[in-house]
């Protein structure tokens, strides 16, 4: 246990300590208090748990685990929930709109909860992808000592199945390589319980990030959702924040610009998700470390793609697991000089203290590639400029896509109509699928072009179409694809100026995106765009569109009027 000070009861003592404080005291001693638990620091454990979706099924238990570590360690834990949604339900519909929202809905709640009640510390506990960005920033936000926890990865459907190979199988059967009898049999046992989408999708991709910037103890991005290590997992982080109040240890401590340098690295490492481009930024704008889409150039300079992991490999984030997560690779890196060994983390510890003793992979294993072989030299996030995304977009480019594309647009406006363009046979071998007025804005939401990019390649068009957007894309989404196209057509960036047929040239080597129009032809179809009206006017997804910025600046809802 402990030593519990006065010092670690900084907040709580505001709200229940004194005779002014006899009310709030009558309330809490009907949810659980005794006369003991008022002179000890109170805990808020951040709970996404929800029937809504399999990654989330399971958390309810997880904060239960972290609240016995806080109790035990001298704390009092205080379990509070706040929202999830699913992306893998919503995906190609209206209320996909509703995705990148909960991010900002997740952290504007764990800021108002703690921040009302006088939480000292704080454990949160997230599952789907959107979970962990928004505890960070809720975390970053109030700065009090802090842990996060991943709920874990789901295991492998039948035949080595996930989500994707649903999403996929919906183009397949378009293609007429798949029976509805045989789309059945996946549907029925892709999913086989709870946990995070399997592969290096963007739940695996930030819980990873996380766990290399410190804010996670080691291990805890790479454990199955249902399994001894991940409940104890939660034990110890309910544990250790006691340790981080008696150290005053907070999240800005930990969360730096050398810690984001780290996480960025091993993102790219994994092959990971664009959307940790997004949230990434958004987390550093949360704790005014400045990050901008041109580190992520630099960083990649020197940065190999060493995992072969889904969507664009072979491997689920289950079998990583089973050869010691990513923990022997942040060692190999932290060798090779890629990573700040002296960062502080979650333990207390500086990485390399943490990876000190790590072991490396079994012999053998193919899932992490040695730096001598890996699967692409540079990093796989591409972040591109030119005349079709003045202010940046993002790529996700393995090099099994090839390096460059140029073909004929064929524009749609929105994602259903792409999907309908895609599986009815429109799109052919040489298009550049553009898909607009998806982003941040304009959606509003920017939602995930998952449906259209797994449908390209269900029915075979993976190599020979590319799909560009100023909407963004799952982790899942593989091919040749470009999102977060800035500015976005809704405030008149040149995508909104695209026409059918306009040559578009993406060159991931030299990281341009480019419009073959002549300028004067731009300029005149400028003079004739209008902005559109607003989709919503009422409700959190218009409130969401007033206040969202750009994409390039992580889509944050709090910057300041003139600054980041």
């Amino acid at each position: 246990m402990t030593d519990i000070t006065d010092d670690m009861r900084k907040y709580s003592s505001q709200v229940v300590d004194g005779i002014e404080a006899t009310p709030a005291r009558a309330m809490l001693r009907a949810v659980g208090f005794t006369d003991e638990d008022f002179s000890k620091p109170q805990i808020g454990i951040a709970s996404t748990w929800a029937n809504v979706t399999p990654c989330n099924m399971h958390i309810d238990k997880l904060a239960e685990e972290a609240a016995k570590g806080a109790d035990a360690a001298g704390g009092k834990a205080v379990i509070f929930n706040t929202i999830t949604i699913s992306d893998g339900i919503a995906n190609g519909t209206e209320g996909m709109k509703y995705s990148l929202v909960s991010r900002e809905v997740i952290a504007d709640s764990i800021e108002t909860v703690a921040g009302c009640e006088g939480f000292d510390g704080l454990v949160a506990v997230g599952g789907c992808d959107k979970n962990m960005p928004g505890c960070l920033i809720g975390m970053a936000r109030l700065n009090r000592p802090s842990i996060f926890v991943y709920g874990g990865t789901i295991r492998p459907g039948a035949g080595h199945t996930d989500i994707i190979s649903v999403f996929e199988a919906v183009g397949r059967h378009a293609a007429g390589e798949l029976s509805l009898a045989q789309v059945k049999q996946i549907e029925g046992t892709a999913i086989p319980g709870p946990g995070a989408c399997g592969g290096m999708y963007t739940a695996n991709t930030m819980a990873s990030a996380i766990e290399a910037m410190g804010m996670s103890l080691p291990g805890s991005s790479a454990q199955d959702a249902i399994s001894a290590a991940k409940a104890s997992d939660c034990f110890r982080a309910g544990r250790q924040v006691l340790e981080l109040l008696a150290r005053d240890i907070k999240p800005r401590d930990i969360m730096t610009r050398k810690a984001f340098e780290n996480a960025i690295r091993v993102i790219i490492a994994l092959g990971g998700s664009t959307n940790g481009v997004l949230h990434l930024l958004a987390m550093a704008h949360a704790v005014e470390v400045r990050l901008t889409l041109d580190d992520f150039i630099e960083i990649g300079k020197s940065t190999p793609v060493l995992a072969d992991l889904r969507p664009s490999g072979k491997y689920m984030m289950s079998e990583l697991v089973a050869i010691g997560g990513i923990q022997p690779l942040m060692k190999r890196m932290l060798d090779a000089g890629l990573l700040h060994g002296d960062v502080l983390t979650v333990t207390g510890r500086t990485l390399a203290e943490n990876l000190a003793d790590v072991a490396d992979y079994p012999a053998g294993q193919g899932i992490i590639r040695p730096f001598d072989d890996p699967i692409k030299k540079d990093s796989h996030l591409v972040i591109l400029h030119g005349n079709l995304a003045p202010t940046g977009a993002v790529a996700k480019i393995t090099g099994k896509e090839g390096l460059r594309f140029a073909g004929r647009a064929r524009v749609y406006q929105g994602e259903e109509a792409a999907l309908s363009g895609i599986l009815d046979g429109e799109v052919v071998a040489g298009d550049v699928i553009v898909i607009r007025y998806e982003g941040p804005k304009g959606g509003p939401g920017m939602r995930e072009m998952l449906s259209p990019t797994s449908a390209v390649m269900g029915k075979g068009l993976g190599k020979e179409v590319a799909l560009i957007t100023d909407g963004r894309f799952s982790g899942g989404s593989h091919g040749f694809v470009v999102g977060h196209i800035t500015p976005e057509a809704f405030e008149g960036g040149p995508i909104a100026l695209v026409e059918d047929g306009d040559p578009i040239t993406i060159d991931a080597e030299n990281r341009e995106i480019t419009l073959g129009v002549p300028d004067a032809v731009l300029a005149e179809r400028r003079a004739c765009w209008t902005q559109p009206q607003p989709r919503y006017t009422r409700g959190v997804l218009a409130k969401y569109a007033r206040l969202v910025s750009s994409a390039s600046e992580g889509a944050v809802t709090d910057k300041p009027e003139g600054g980041r």
